[in-house]
């Protein structure tokens, strides 16, 4: 579908949308020339609809399943409604280039585009300034899961709906887990018990880990209890008002980060700087490592673990609830003021269809966001597909929140890999909430 849309979803999915994926500040200070990162395709003298995305559709190397998923639904599109999708796409090479989320704002607030594929702190920045057109009229609308809707209203407005629901999991390896006599961690405790025992038996790293996706831990600590205690709306309200604070949530799973580190369970001079999959993939896979954290479809795609030498099974993250999935609402959206703004809605309209999203999840098989289909997932995934079903996640992006949640936390605990105390990244989420009072 910050799933969480980074490297590892150029080679997968839109969805992180994941990783997604996730959320970075930049260090360039340009848009990229056109012969850099930015790909530009299909552009014909014809009815156009101007998609901005990181799919590189132009990559003759990187198959995987998701991004043609994704190219069925819009050639149903273009054939029903005779109109071309022009592909432009944009992909950080490391961690000192501009990320596709920074080229996406600006891109979007100077009108370059009509159509923009999003992870959710994006969406949130863009909604709340007015940059994305309502959705909410759509006829495809009635069939989406209400957390969808809930995710992606601002100020009443639907300003982007995905293709799918990315679901975060920790990703493990079983077998090296029975190994060592180690049931699969339910609490984080549990968890760093396990991490103990793999650092005993000369497992230098535990947990694989990039720039991205640490973040999730926390969320899956901070609101497990939010978001399945029964107040949900009424907590929510709480850190709006600024009666709770969003550090009082968030310490304790940065207390949890900040002992990975101190262990040696996380390499974070490593994670400061990888890429998503790329960074702790070829440990994973090579059984360097039994854990590391991703999204949903990483499972089915052959470019990233869709085909381990082990037995692989895909869990929730650890909290007080158990094992704990961490939910982020990606989405497409159209530019408030889209040069071809009627077409793009068309389009939309058309791959959200009920019977497209349905061709896409039948081929992707991921989590739809229409609640008229249901999943089939590989037996891998079973476990962190059983705690959905249950309706038992966290949401990591949420738009009734005043402080957008994936991409600052998923800053703030770079900060922490950089050397940053607890207390500190403490500070930096209050100054959030407190200029959030202040709007």
């Amino acid at each position: 579908m910050k799933q969480t849309v980074k490297r590892n979803i150029r080679k997968l999915t839109a969805m992180c949308l994941a990783g997604i994926a996730a959320v970075a500040a930049a260090s360039c200070s340009e848009l990229p020339k056109p012969d850099e990162n930015l790909l530009i395709t299909g552009e014909e003298e014809e009815r156009i609809v101007n998609l901005f995305s990181p799919m590189e559709k132009t990559d003759p190397d990187a198959e995987n399943t998701a991004r043609s998923a994704f190219d069925q639904t819009v050639l149903l599109a273009e054939e029903k409604l005779d109109v071309k999708v022009a592909y432009r796409t944009y992909t950080a090479e490391d961690y000192q280039d501009k990320t596709y989320d920074d080229v996406t704002l600006e891109r979007a607030r100077n009108n370059m585009d009509d159509l923009y594929l999003m992870n959710p702190d994006t969406i949130q920045m863009l909604g709340t300034e007015g940059k994305l057109a309502d959705l909410s009229d759509l006829a495809c609308v009635e069939n989406l899961r209400e957390v969808v809707k809930a995710a992606n209203t601002i100020d009443g407005k639907l300003v982007a709906i995905p293709q799918e629901v990315v679901a975060y999991g920790l990703f493990v390896n079983k077998d090296l887990f029975d190994e060592y006599n180690l049931e699969l961690p339910e609490t984080p405790e549990e968890f760093l018990q396990c991490c103990k025992v793999f650092k005993e038996h000369g497992i230098e790293t535990p947990v694989g880990a990039n720039r991205w996706w640490l973040e999730n831990f926390v969320f899956a600590q901070a609101f497990a209890d939010l978001y399945n205690g029964g107040n949900t709306e009424e907590e929510i309200a709480r850190l709006n008002s600024g009666e709770s604070r969003y550090s009082d949530y968030m310490r304790p799973g940065f207390e949890f980060l900040k002992e990975l580190i101190d262990k040696g369970y996380v390499d974070a001079q490593k994670a400061y700087v990888s890429e998503a999959i790329d960074g702790e993939g070829p440990d994973f896979l090579a059984q360097k490592t039994p854990m590391v954290m991703a999204y949903w479809g990483a499972a089915n795609t052959e470019t990233a673990y869709g085909k381990p030498d082990f037995n692989m099974q895909v869990i929730g993250f650890p909290s007080s609830r158990g094992q704990m999935p961490v939910v982020t609402i990606t989405g497409f959206g159209i530019g408030s003021e889209a040069e071809h703004r009627q077409d793009a809605r068309d389009l939309l309209e058309t791959i959200l269809s009920d019977e497209v999203l349905e061709v896409y999840t039948r081929t992707n098989k991921v989590i739809s966001p229409s609640k008229n289909i249901e999943v089939d997932c590989i037996p891998a995934l079973k476990p962190l597909n059983d705690r959905i079903e249950e309706n038992v996640y966290v949401l990591a992006s949420n738009a009734a929140m005043k402080v957008e949640q994936w991409g600052n936390t998923c800053r703030i605990v770079r900060e922490l890999l950089n050397g940053s105390t607890v207390d500190e990244c403490m500070a930096e989420l209050d100054k959030l909430q407190e200029a959030s009072l202040e709007k």
